[in-house]
Formats: C-alpha cells, structure tokens, sequence
C-alpha cells in the first residue's frame, strides 16, 4: 500500500493536525485560453487587410474595391475554425490556428499583389478558394477525430494509400519538369502533399512498436550496434523508395522531405544520434548518384553552383540570380509592399520563389518575421509532442512538426542558395492548393493533439486516486498503452 496511508491521522495527507477531517483543496482549474486565441485571431485577420490595404495604395493610390470582402471572407474563416476548436477542442494551444490564419492571409495578400504585376494568369481567387477548402477540412478533423490514436489502428492502410498517390503522378505528363501533378478538367493537385501526413502515421505507428528493437536490439560492430535485418529492412525500403521517387518523378524536395521525416521520427523514436549520421551519409549517397545520372536534377544543381552562368554566357538572369537581386533590393526594410519587381523571377514568382518577394518587399526585417511565425508554428508541435502520454502521439506530433519545419528549411535554402532549388511550396505562404490544404489537417491534428495533452485528467474512480494509484491514462509502456499496440 501507498506510503501515504501509514503513520497517525494527522501525518496523512487531508487529515487536519488535531485530527479533525480536513476539505482538500479545490481542483485547479487550468486556463483554456480561448479568448486569447479569438484577439490573436482578429490580429492576424487585421494584418493581412492592412497588407491589402497597402498593395492597392501602393500600386493604384486607392484602396482595392474587394478589401472589405477578402477582410470579411478570412475573418468568417478565422471564426468558423474557431468555433470548431472552442466547441471540441477548448485546452488546445491557442497560438496554432492563429499563426495558420496569419500566415495563409499574407500569402493570399503576397499573390494578390504578384496578380496585379500579371492580370492574364490571376491565382489569388483560387488560392482563396482552396484556403475556403483547407479550413473546411480543418474544421472536420477538429469536430470529427475525438481522438487521433484512432490513427494508429490505420498504419498499413495509411501506407499504401501514401504508395499510390506518389505512384500515380508518374503516368502524367511532367510539369515543369517534375513530374508530380495530376491534371484534370483545368484543375491540377499534387497527390504527394496529401501522402505526408499519411506517411507521418505509418512511420510513427512503426516506430512506436519497434523503437526498442531498435535501441537495444542486434548486432555490435565496435561502437556502433545494428539491429536485426527484419527491423532494418523497412529502413532501407524508405531509402530506396524516396530515391525512386527521385528518379521517376524528378522530384528533389519530395524525396528529402520524406527522408528527412524517417530520419527525424528515428532518432526521436531510439534516442541514438548514429542514425542521424547514417541518415545523412544515406541522402548525401543517393543525391549524389541521382544528381550526377539524372539531367533535371543534374541541371537544378548546376543552377545552384553556378547561379550566374547565364548572365555571363549573355542569356539574362536566370530565376535564381533574379531572386538575388531581389534580396538585394529588398535590404533590411523593404521595398514597401506592392513596390517591388520580384515579378521578373518568372511563373515561379507565385510558388517556389514567393519568399523573394516577401524579401524584395518587407525586407530582411518582414522575413524574420515570417520565420519566427514558422518557428513558432514548428515550436509548438514539438511541444505538443513532448506532452504527449503515448509513443504514437509523441511521435505523430513530432512528425508533423518537423513537415513544417523540413518544408521550410528546403524551400528557403533553395532560394538563399544553401542547397540545390527543388521545386516544393512554401507552407501556406506559396500558391498551391492541395498544400494549403494539406498544412491546414496538420494544424488541425496538432490542435486536437494538443487538447488532448492539455486536458485535465478525468477524475479518479472511488478508491482509485491514491498517490502512485492507477488513475490517469495509461502511461508509456504501460499495459492499457494504446502506443504499444502492433500496427
């Protein structure tokens, strides 16, 4: 029996000194923050009108005639997502969904103002349409998923699923030479996006039930200990289908995201950082081997070594030097927005390279504003990760987090020139509907994560709630622990 209940009466705990039964204290209750969350909603929804506000003065010297609409269309959308996390999920963070709201408006205000530099191809109003869409797909997990262990029973599935939307692509004709879309009645998507978060739940559901075979079990050559070859063998699969995925689809970023996201739920899964070595080695081996046999990808990195070879072979800038220069231009302030000519970049101004515009017009000072917002973002699922009681929870958590911040790091060291240019969207910022819409389910499971970690335990049964009783949801390894359970 518990410690607790030995010794005289006026030693236990409730027990008042002079032996008299004491009231214990009233439950804490913790705060659900949720009028936090709306100021923090009416913020970001104000920003992003003052950012249109700004475009049209800047470029017209008038207000533009739809700033009262695009305000009302997000503010409908900030309070409709609101609604649904204050009606099922009221402990969840309250700084997801406004960062999301923030950050979908300034890209809607950065393509509006790239729309007016180039009225024949507009893609604001379909931006609009799929942000209306990504929210809506927001609210339905928020309302619909009571809780996301539900996943793990779905691991398998989740991963063929995943297998044939990257699979599928391959049999249409390539788009600017990737060939990672699906086109259909003037209406393209990328299936890729949506198989994320599904490979998000298989390499988390894998990992959880396999992350002590892994740790702890196989062979030790010297210091380094391998597991077991039926433990490593989907290892080595990943590596071998991400470098398809390179091959067939001439697809860079998809292929290092999705390596990186194994990489990453690995190490958080074993604790061991040799395999983040070996992740890397990996990488570095199959990039190189692609990168030197396959020409878009042979080109895309002559491109990244040699960003001024074409000026000085006298064929102009190419999009990488324009973007250059628009940093350049762009200084620590900005240009102002809607005072910039980031539009010479090209077709990619509105996806890939949109980060150049944010540079040219807001300067040095607006995109460490947008990168603390995505660090923010980032932040917060890992700490929702690191809440969670189950190894599915931690890790799928975790795993979304680390999409966000993979898919920022590629993009924005693509366009600084840190690595090669690959071709993927920036999260919520770049033109690109199938991934507004996928990077809004990810905050949407982040959000019903975190209501789940910050929720108050439910309350002990009677003769359950002794110190070190079994009150409570099952802990990691626990018997009753969902995270345990074979995929």
């Amino acid at each position: 029996m518990a410690a607790s209940t030995a010794g005289p009466p006026s030693d236990r705990p409730g027990s008042h000194p002079d032996g008299l039964p004491e009231a214990l204290p009233p439950p804490v209750r913790l705060p659900r923050r949720r009028g936090t969350e709306l100021v923090l909603l009416a913020g970001a929804v104000l920003i992003s009108v003052y950012g249109y506000i700004e475009v049209g003065l800047a470029t017209d010297g008038t207000v533009p005639a739809g700033a009262a609409g695009y305000g009302a269309g997000l503010g409908l959308l900030a309070l409709l997502a609101h609604a649904a996390v204050r009606l099922r999920a009221p402990y969840a963070d309250p700084l997801l969904l406004p960062i999301a709201v923030l950050l979908n408006g300034l890209g809607l205000v950065m393509i509006y103002r790239l729309d007016l530099a180039t009225p024949a191809d507009e893609a604001a109003p379909t931006q609009l349409i799929w942000s209306s869409l990504g929210v809506g797909f927001f609210i339905a997990v928020v309302l619909f998923l009571r809780d996301h262990r539900v996943l793990q029973r779905y691991a398998y599935l989740s991963v063929a699923a995943a297998l044939v939307l990257l699979i599928v692509p391959i049999f249409f004709p390539a788009i600017n030479g990737a060939k990672i879309w699906i086109r259909v009645a003037g209406l393209s998507f990328q299936p890729g996006e949506f198989a994320k978060i599904l490979l998000a739940v298989f390499f988390a559901s894998y990992l959880a039930v396999n992350r002590h075979a892994l740790a702890y079990t196989g062979r030790r050559i010297w210091k380094f200990q391998f597991p077991t070859g039926r433990v490593l063998g989907p290892i080595l699969t990943i590596w071998l289908a991400s470098v398809g995925v390179l091959v067939l689809e001439r697809d860079l970023g998809t292929s290092l995201l999705f390596f990186g996201l194994f990489v990453v739920l690995l190490y958080v899964a074993t604790g061991r950082t040799g395999w983040i070595a070996v992740g890397l080695l990996l990488a570095a081996a199959g990039a190189v081997t692609v990168g030197s046999l396959e020409p878009h990808v042979h080109s895309r990195v002559q491109d990244w070594l040699h960003p001024f070879a074409s000026i000085d072979a006298g064929e102009g800038a190419s999009q990488l030097a324009q973007t250059y220069f628009a940093f350049a231009s762009g200084g620590v302030l900005g240009t102002g927005l809607g005072q910039g000519d980031s539009v010479l970049i090209g077709f990619a101004a509105k996806s890939d390279f949109i980060l150049a515009t944010a540079g040219e017009e807001l300067g040095l000072t607006g995109l460490f504003a947008i990168f603390l917002l995505y660090t923010l973002l980032v932040e917060r699922g890992l700490r929702t990760g690191l809440a969670q009681r189950n190894p599915f929870g931690r890790l799928l958590a975790v795993g979304l987090a680390s999409i966000v911040a993979l898919q920022v790091f590629v993009i924005a060291g693509g366009v600084m020139g840190l690595i090669p240019l690959t071709g993927m969207a920036m999260p919520f910022l770049a033109q690109g509907g199938s991934s507004v819409v996928t990077n809004w389910i990810i905050v949407a499971l982040l959000i019903r994560m975190s209501d789940t970690a910050r929720r108050p335990a439910p309350a002990a049964p009677e003769g359950l709630d002794e110190p070190g009783g079994q009150a409570g949801p099952p802990g990691p390894g626990s018997p009753g622990d969902p995270g345990e359970a074979r995929p």
